[in-house]
């Protein structure tokens, strides 16, 4: 059946494939993103698209759409230590704004784009949704204190809602794909190098109690995610607040992300050792057994090759554009 959704920040990278599924699945999509982070173009075909501020979502929200999809929120670790203010106000007051806007509209249900940055420094992994929750800097505590509001939205007022915990997110999905400016995920960087649009990549320490020394993430294909959370519209309950990690489950270390980055692309890629960056943990991998008991979720992209495969092809893309 086809049902009306409001993706917030949908013109990033995320949230705009996020929308493309919805509309592959015959839904109705309106993106409301202000373009601070996004771009216009990253807004697919298909989706209206009004250009504004989470905080004044009471403006178009109203009992027909069915569900808020919510990736509207500044996601730049180290500018949130120097500007935790920035991510205080939108991150959490822009959440704030948008719970009040839908129990105005009666919309009950939410699916909100968080973060495994909520969990800080892991004692253990992989990854599970009981583990401790100590974010290190503004950015993860900003997502924190959105998932604690969320909770109490539920239980207050019936609200329905699945939390999603990403680790790192890759690739790209047709013509959406990654435009952060300044870009800060590796595997995108690393495409620079190739690209010939950087010097060459800098590993952040290469002493990690790991196999080869560098850190080691769990990277998510794009569209995996995207299915996980069209899945989640369908999993939130009235007053239950369900939070699931997405993740492959498996970790790849740097080295081993910029040695599949020159396989795939077939482009030297220097690379130089830089000092460890604070609060970096050696290892962070998810297990998503609960996102595939809670959700049915079963990710299918979970080949690196495959990842940077899909992300270069974007970058490519980008790069003629230019």
């Amino acid at each position: 059946m086809s049902r009306k959704y409001l993706v917030t920040g949908g013109a990033g990278y995320i949230g705009s494939v996020v929308a493309q599924h919805l509309l592959e699945a015959g839904h109705e999509v309106v993106v409301l993103d202000d373009l601070s982070t996004g771009f216009r173009e990253g807004v697919p075909e298909g989706a209206s698209f009004v250009e504004g501020d989470v905080r004044d979502a009471a403006t178009w929200l109203d009992p027909s759409f069915a569900a808020v999809l919510h990736f509207a929120a500044f996601s730049q670790v180290g500018e949130s230590v120097v500007k935790p203010e920035k991510y205080w106000a939108n991150n959490v007051g822009g959440t704030m704004a948008l719970l009040t806007a839908m129990r105005g509209a009666g919309v009950r249900t939410l699916v909100f784009s968080s973060t495994a940055a909520t969990y800080g420094e892991p004692e253990q992994v992989p990854i599970v949704e009981t583990a401790p929750t100590r974010p290190t800097h503004p950015y993860g505590a900003s997502k924190l204190a959105v998932d604690h509001m969320i909770a109490g939205e539920a239980a207050a007022h019936g609200l329905g809602a699945v939390s999603l915990r990403y680790f790192n997110v890759a690739g790209a999905y047709g013509a959406c794909g990654e435009r952060h400016d300044p870009e800060s995920h590796l595997i995108p960087l690393v495409l620079q190098v190739a690209q010939g649009r950087r010097d060459a990549i800098s590993l952040h320490g290469d002493d990690y109690p790991t196999p080869d020394g560098t850190c080691v993430r769990d990277y998510l294909h794009v569209a995996d995610l995207a299915e996980a959370h069209l899945l989640a519209l369908d999993a939130a309950r009235p007053g239950t607040h369900l939070v699931c990690n997405l993740g492959n489950g498996n970790g790849f270390s740097v080295r081993e992300v910029v040695e599949t980055v020159r396989r795939v692309t077939g482009h030297p890629v220097p690379e130089v050792v830089a000092p460890r960056r604070s609060g970096d943990p050696a290892v962070l991998v998810a297990s998503a057994s609960a996102a595939r008991e809670r959700l049915g979720w079963n990710p299918s992209r979970t080949d690196l090759a495959g990842i940077v495969a899909d992300a270069w092809e974007f970058a490519q893309h980008i790069a003629r554009e230019r």
